[in-house]
């Protein structure tokens, strides 16, 4: 089951093993979606995006070994039915064999996708610098050199893409709404909510789909006995929830995210994040994001829930 292909740069013979072929007993040949595209531009949300919805992601896989991840997969007795693999820049002299790997895929009736990940150049500059890494490709020169140098790199690529997307103005739960419409195939998806408590004084989550203000209510902050503690405390918590309106103001905005999660679910988002703000993010909106997110785990959403600003004073 291999084949040689012809010669690389360097003059060597690469020797690829070719995956099953279907007609062959027990073989199930798996679907393929090759993830690619800008460094920066959101490769590592995909992959565990689709990681999520059941596919068996390989990072970083160089491309002459896509064939044989196949025909392992074919292997499997349909245990893996679909593989998603990340191919980037990261491979180097690798990713010159791209091609030749898919033109073997093809001949044996593989059905593949590639998924293309793109960004402005403002965007992703402004990406790399908030987390102080080089671009793979700059060397010695400027983050926007080691950009121009990539995109000339992929453009073929781009140009072969089944999925374009560009992230430039997405956010994490964005890119992965898209890609789960494209993924999740007919199944319901299921819903999962993250519940953020937040200070206004430190600014609105940008990544919030929903932002609730609980400043209606009494500051724990001026009581005291109650200062020291956060909204996690019983103490502070049961203050929270004794003032007028705190528990009916719980109960509907329960009964209206039960609504949106139904419209959610129907309009396939998988996830959403619920941001729920006091002066400080300490006392009442840490309280209520706790009983919210109870609320929502008891009708059956995944939920998470993130402290933003709790220790920030």
């Amino acid at each position: 089951m291999s084949a040689e292909r012809e010669q690389r740069g360097d003059g060597a013979k690469v020797s690829t093993p070719q995956p099953a072929q279907p007609e062959e007993a027990g073989a199930t040949i798996p679907e393929l979606v090759l993830i690619s595209g800008m460094s920066g531009a959101g490769r590592s949300t995909a992959a565990k995006c689709l990681e999520d919805l059941g596919w068996f992601v390989v990072d970083n896989l160089p491309p002459e070994l896509i064939p044989t991840m196949v025909e392992l997969g074919a292997r499997s007795q349909g245990n893996v039915a679909r593989i998603a693999v990340v191919v980037d820049v990261r491979g180097r002299n690798f990713f010159d064999n791209l091609k030749g790997s898919l033109a073997d895929l093809t001949a044996f009736n593989v059905a593949r996708r590639i998924v293309f990940l793109e960004a402005s150049d403002e965007a992703l500059v402004r990406r790399f610098e908030s987390v102080r890494r080089p671009h793979p490709l700059q060397g010695d020169g400027r983050i926007v050199d080691g950009i121009a140098a990539e995109r000339d790199l992929l453009r073929e690529l781009r140009g072969d893409a089944d999925l374009v997307i560009d992230t430039s103005s997405l956010n994490v739960h964005e890119l992965r709404a898209k890609l789960d419409a494209q993924f999740a195939g007919d199944e319901e998806p299921e819903l999962r909510a993250t519940v953020m408590s937040f200070g206004y004084k430190y600014g609105l989550p940008v990544d919030a789909d929903l932002v609730v203000d609980c400043r209606f209510l009494p500051n724990p902050h001026w009581v005291p006995e109650l200062r020291p503690y956060t909204g996690t405390s019983e103490e502070v918590s049961n203050y929270v929830f004794n003032q007028p309106g705190a528990k009916e103001f719980l109960d509907r905005y329960t009964e209206l995210l039960q609504l949106i999660a139904a419209g959610y679910r129907r309009e396939g988002k998988r996830y959403v994040t619920v941001a729920v703000g006091c002066t400080g993010g300490k006392h009442r909106s840490v309280a209520m994001s706790e009983k919210l997110a109870r609320r929502l785990s008891d009708g059956g959403v995944e939920t998470v829930v993130v402290h933003r600003d709790m220790g920030r004073e």
